[in-house]
């Protein structure tokens, strides 16, 4: 029987809104800024007038001042384009379970709910949002469209991906690919969401944060969610006994005490989250680290409340 998103779980997040930091370009009127002036919601600043033009946005104020003609200039607000991008991979599964459920999530039944919800207050707010998935390459990507048609076609794309014998079929992450593809996809200024636990198959952090600021240069802002297991991806809390380790992507296995090598792994673990932070400090990506065990709903709002102080 597949698996459900419970709807009533989306709509917990009241009166936050998720508004774009940098300007964005839309096709009808809503809560962001956009590049392109007109006469509409906000002023922006004054230019010379020019004759033969209407004189309805004169400054007359300023006329009396100076003495010379100016005309007021807008800001229009517009609709964010938003494209959510999950990690499918193997790996996306763990912790395994045969029943996943939001008491004890795995990583990608996290990042659905998250991204769920986060569609939620797009069409709430009348926004444009599109769906990228990918694994060892980019498997699926939609169009950005605001309609509740389409809202409901990506919902049911995040239902499918919720299934634990997908966990079986061995997908490997190869991020910087996809994040390429999507760059050279997406032909509008967007923000883009990233949900990932970034372990990519190469290990190649260069390859990765060169597709990212592929995204950066195409002026889209970048937002990534470090999903991880905070428990055990990073502090390997365990109880002091062997352990069979399986990598589920690769399916190669490795027989330890997590009690002997627990300090040497915390260190490695947070070199690495470290250096990710800084890489996403230096190209000006929003870095959230997503501990599962937090809750979708904790993080997202802690995360939309600080957005909302900041921008």
């Amino acid at each position: 029987m597949p698996y459900s998103i419970q709807h009533h779980d989306l709509a917990r997040f009241g009166s936050l809104e998720f508004l774009a930091h940098q300007v964005v370009e839309g096709f009808i009127t809503g809560l962001h800024k956009s590049p392109f002036h007109g006469f509409s919601v906000e002023f922006a600043e004054h230019r010379l007038y020019n004759s033969g033009e209407s004189t309805r946005f004169i400054d007359w104020k300023l006329f009396a001042r100076s003495g010379k003609l100016f005309i007021k200039r807008f800001e229009e607000e517009t609709n964010l384009r938003c494209q959510l991008m999950i990690d499918h991979s193997s790996s996306m599964y763990f912790p395994y379970r045969e029943k996943p459920g939001l008491e004890q999530p795995d990583k990608l039944l996290f990042s659905v709910y998250a991204a769920a919800s986060i569609m939620e207050l797009l069409q709430r707010q009348r926004d444009a949002m599109g769906l990228s998935l990918f694994s060892d390459q980019l498997d699926t990507h939609t169009a950005v469209r605001s309609n509740k048609i389409h809202h409901r076609y990506l919902l049911s794309l995040l239902e499918k991906l919720i299934d634990p014998s997908k966990a079986l079929e061995n997908h490997k992450t190869a991020a910087a690919e996809a994040l390429h593809q999507v760059a050279e996809q997406i032909h509008r200024r967007s923000l883009v969401l990233i949900f990932s636990d970034l372990m990519d198959e190469n290990n190649q952090p260069d390859a990765m944060f060169e597709a990212l600021q592929h995204l950066r240069y195409n002026k889209h802002e970048v937002v990534l969610f470090h999903v991880i297991d905070g428990q055990v991806e990073a502090g390997l809390q365990l109880d002091n006994r062997p352990y069979r380790f399986v990598d589920m992507e690769t399916k190669e296995a490795l027989k330890l005490n997590p009690f002997e090598i627990r300090e040497a792994y915390k260190k490695a673990f947070h070199h690495k989250s470290s250096e990710i932070k800084l890489r996403c400090g230096q190209y000006q990506i929003d870095y959230v680290e997503a501990d599962i065990n937090k809750g979708y709903h904790h993080i997202l709002s802690e995360y939309l409340i600080k957005r909302s102080k900041l921008y």
